[in-house]
């Protein structure tokens, strides 16, 4: 037969687009596979990896599936997967859902795992779409630095072996920690990280313990810390550091302490906790709400309608708390109250900032706080003390924008950057969508808006965190801005790692590392944990707080 010949070159083509699995068998079925970026976690049983589709004509009829066969090239070190899993969800195409709903159903599993391995069972398929995840479980012990991956190289099908379709982008998944996940200590949701490196390289994680529901202020809420001291491989039972328990015979529910916000004095062995203390319910009106009970279903909050209110008094306006601990965040004091100290008696509210704060070159601690001015409007700021904690002062507003949530960092000419969440950016698609960036030089009196001001960071209106790092390279002192925030204007999904090196100016993206695709609730914070690596906690699809960790040579390679 002549080489060119039609019949040859048709069944040479058949035989490539078989291979590639990108034709379907004589009875029509396909296979085609898709991976996500999204954290894979130390102390979670069950962590998607691999998402197979199978299609299924509905003229087939002999449709029992019975073993896929993966390839874990890629995985930095196999050892750190204890078990891999595969379960079939239906028409479920999300893990978490089907696991949570109860419609996935193990197809099986195996704690052998190679370069290659199979795992074995039985199922039926039914007509049409139906969704396979391969599920990886970690070692305790599992490399924080490392990375896991899988493809899959063949599904068997009644009497066939198809080769499914790769996913068009090759993903390697980062492997983290699952610090704080749903109901942890009979704790409905975990919110609100902060992140802090000691001077003893203890690693401090704080947030909020919300015990009743996933719902912000009011309800029973602590100030929950967890320490690692190994670098985030592994962490202590959560202590708690604020809690006010039945304050004023009200029932917890009506003592809740959120929004925690963390800070290290780099010239003391003292590490402070913030936190904001809600006592009771005002109505929509402002007005306190007498005889709160156990059996109550008054609820309000300090952002909404009138929920925090001018004055000092607990039954006014929310208050500023503040703990200590100076025996690297083991215990915390009883708190001081700092709202008649700080707060303008005519604001509806001052609160701190969610995150942490930063110790300036001269000893200055710096709190990053928000509030709203005497007509609601919300106000970013700073909080400061230049006597090492024993007086505390507050700044004016740092940006005529409507603005909440921020963080603070020196830059290297000595003058303090605030990064602003802005409300403005709330449905908008538009270039100007972007974090409100201030700069000062006197703690505050004078803000002056920076040049990547409500441009350089979209954001889809979320808590966002900014850190510095300091490091040497040849004997030079050198630093770098980082931010953490969901890199989109529409949703909370998409976390990612940015990096600057002139002081905020501009976020080169070659240098991003996008953390987590999927949606979660966003918040996270970042802290230097040595010189050559940097940590981040945040709220991930994967779990309520995740712990990662990056090398300084990934972030500047």
């Amino acid at each position: 037969m002549n080489k060119n010949s039609p019949v040859l070159l048709t069944t040479l083509f058949l035989g490539i687009l078989l291979s590639a699995g990108r034709f379907p068998a004589e009875t029509g079925l396909t296979v085609s596979e898709k991976q996500f970026v999204t954290p894979v976690l130390t102390g979670k049983t069950e962590n998607p990896i691999v998402r197979l589709t199978v299609t299924v004509p509905e003229q087939r009829s002999e449709n029992e599936t019975t073993t896929f066969t993966f390839d874990s090239q890629g995985t930095t070190r196999i050892a750190d997967i204890a078990k891999a899993r595969l379960y079939y969800c239906g028409t479920d195409s999300v893990l978490n859902t089907a696991l949570t709903k109860k419609t996935a159903v193990l197809f099986g599993e195996t704690a052998t795992i190679n370069r290659q391995f199979s795992i074995n069972g039985k199922q039926t398929l039914k007509p049409g779409v139906n969704y396979f995840w391969l599920s990886y479980e970690l070692k305790k012990t599992a490399d924080l630095m490392g990375y896991v991956d899988a493809t899959c190289e063949a599904v068997n099908v009644a009497s066939e072996r198809i080769k499914p379709q790769q996913s068009p982008n090759v993903v390697k998944q980062r492997i983290g920690v699952a610090l704080r996940q749903h109901n942890d200590e009979n704790v409905h949701t975990y919110r609100i990280p902060g992140l802090a490196t000691t001077n003893n390289g203890t690693l401090l994680a704080i947030y909020d313990a919300r015990r009743g529901s996933a719902r912000d202020l009011q309800g029973d809420i602590d100030i929950g810390v967890s320490r690692s001291t190994d670098g985030g491989t592994t962490w202590e039972p959560m202590r708690i550091a604020l809690d006010k328990g039945t304050w004023g015979n009200l029932p917890q529910k009506f003592n809740g302490v959120s929004d925690p916000c963390i800070l290290v004095d780099r010239n003391s062995k003292t590490i402070y906790v913030a936190g904001l203390w809600m006592h009771g319910v005002l109505d929509d009106q402002g007005k306190w709400i007498e005889g709160l009970n156990e059996a109550s279903t008054s609820w309000n909050h300090q952002w909404r309608n009138k929920g925090s209110q001018p004055g000092f008094d607990v039954k006014q306006t929310s208050q500023f708390l503040l703990t200590k601990s100076t025996d690297d965040g083991k215990t915390w004091s009883e708190p001081v109250n700092l709202t008649q100290m700080c707060k303008k008696e005519d604001w509806w509210l001052w609160a701190p900032a969610p995150g942490a704060g930063i110790t300036l070159a001269d000893g200055t601690l710096v709190f990053p706080t928000q509030g709203r001015e005497p007509d609601g409007r919300p106000f970013s700021n700073i909080t400061y003390s230049k006597d090492g904690g024993k007086t505390w002062a507050t700044s004016p507003k740092a940006s005529s924008e409507s603005t909440t949530e921020n963080m603070a960092v020196q830059l290297s000419d000595g003058s303090v950057m605030l990064n602003m969440r802005a409300n403005k950016n709330r449905g908008n698609l538009s270039a100007s969508n972007g974090r409100v960036i201030a700069v000062t030089n006197d703690l505050g009196k004078i803000w002056r808006e920076h040049p990547s001001s409500s441009s350089a960071l979209p954001e889809p209106t979320c808590m966002g965190s900014i850190h510095r790092h300091d490091y040497t390279v040849g004997g030079k002192n050198r630093s770098l801005l980082l931010f953490v925030n969901p890199n989109s204007k529409t949703d909370r999904d998409h976390i990612t790692l940015k990096v600057s090196f002139d002081n905020g100016k501009t976020w080169p993206q070659q240098h991003w590392i996008l953390l987590d695709e999927l949606k979660g609730r966003g918040y996270s914070c970042i802290t230097s944990v040595n010189e050559k690596t940097v940590g981040i906690v945040y709220e991930s699809s994967q779990a309520d707080l995740v712990f990662q960790k990056i090398k300084l040579d990934e972030l500047i390679k």
